[in-house]
């Protein structure tokens, strides 16, 4: 590298001699497997290849919360994700910690949604419970394919922030584990894929890990209540007293209350904190957008189709794979293109991990979009 690049490899870090002594700089970041030299720190090649996978481009069309309702402006996950980067790095920025490392997590951390949000993660789950095949899991799925599907080198800060964001559960202490190491974060994904409810038990290892653990929940309580308002699922006025009070009632005045109060009380501090008020009305709201908005009719509107639809295009797909060579049909000029697809995507996966052929269904089907998984659908199964 001429001694120019060099320079501009410098002072792509030169930020980080100013970072809080809990933050996770370059120079600990850890790759697991040998990458070419860059000018680009180690967090940052992690946001480029994020942003350029196809697990990322696939997220436009991928349900947060609503799945058959066509309004342009209800939240679609890639949008989810994009908030969450947002609110983690303001966060990030007012405790000094990486934002580069807080913005590629933040980025990729629900690639691993499958079609229709968590009804299909669901679904997904039973299905790999039933054949005996492990569990399924967002967080952990979005590590598989960044890592094994699409072969990308990421750091393992990166990747182990992704596992254990389970925005799902709320904590009133985000600690971190510091001395994690490869093995130790090997040994976490391949127990959420075999070990009922260990997602749960996850720490992450760096705080910018539970800084976009904290800042998921952040991104879409607020969020949710407003695509809930537009679809008509909730009004305003329904929203509790308590919440409304000590957070507001706008997802604006949300963000913003629970934004700062993190800041306030994490400043200088090995972990994250609410003040106990809003800690509380955080609780309140979640507990009640649950009841209120994610178990409505409107919001599992068509579950009982979907349910059928995962399972028979899973068992389709298992039986067609048996019946054939996919690499000697992929040789023919006669398949359709949707064929060519799943085989392609099968060859591969069979030839880099030899993986089961009923987890590489599982893979396959996670990995679709709504509005291709619908098309699969109609092209085989009505």
């Amino acid at each position: 590298m001429n001694e120019i690049l060099e320079k501009a490899k410098q002072n792509m870090i030169l930020k980080e001699k100013f970072l809080s002594q809990y933050a996770c700089k370059s120079e600990k970041g850890l790759w697991l497997k040998e990458d070419i030299e860059d000018i680009r720190p180690i967090f940052y090649r992690d946001i480029d290849r994020i942003i350029h996978s196809s697990g990322y481009t696939r997220l436009i069309d991928k349900t947060q919360v609503y799945s058959f309702i066509q309004n342009d402006h209800i939240t679609r996950r890639v949008l989810h994700v994009q908030l969450v980067s947002k609110i983690a790095r303001t966060i990030g920025r007012s405790l000094i910690l990486n934002e580069d490392l807080i913005e590629a997590m933040a980025l990729g951390h629900d690639i691993g949604h499958t079609p229709f949000g968590h009804k299909g993660e669901s679904l997904l789950n039973a299905i790999c419970e039933k054949e005996n095949i492990g569990y399924f899991c967002h967080n952990a799925q979005s590590v598989r394919i960044l890592q094994d599907i699409e072969g990308l080198n990421i750091s393992m800060q990166t990747l182990d922030g992704i596992l254990a964001h389970n925005g799902e559960i709320l904590k009133n202490k985000y600690e971190y584990n510091m001395d994690k190491t490869k093995e130790e974060f090997k040994e976490d994904l391949y127990k959420t894929f075999h070990k009922k409810g260990y997602s749960k038990e996850i720490i992450p290892a760096t705080l910018e890990g539970s800084v976009v653990r904290l800042s998921d929940i952040i991104a879409y309580i607020g969020r949710d209540i407003e695509d809930a308002i537009i679809v008509g699922v909730v009004k305003r006025e329904d929203i509790p007293e308590f919440p409304r009070k000590i957070l507001g009632d706008t997802n604006s005045r949300i963000v913003d209350t629970l934004t700062k109060d993190v800041i306030i009380n994490s400043l200088e501090k090995p972990y994250l904190s609410f003040s106990p008020d809003v800690f509380e009305a955080l609780m309140e709201l979640k507990e009640w957008s649950t009841e209120k908005i994610y178990n409505s009719e409107k919001a599992n509107a068509n579950y009982d189709r979907i349910e059928k639809l995962f399972n028979r295009l899973f068992y389709f797909y298992l039986e067609k794979l048996n019946e054939v060579d996919v690499k000697e049909e992929l040789k023919k000029n006669t398949i359709t293109a949707s064929e060519r697809v799943l085989y392609n995507f099968v060859s591969k996966m069979m030839e880099t991990e030899n993986a089961e052929i009923k987890r590489i269904i599982v893979d396959y089907i996670a990995g679709q979009t709504d509005k291709f998984f619908l098309n699969e659908c109609e092209l085989y199964l009505e």
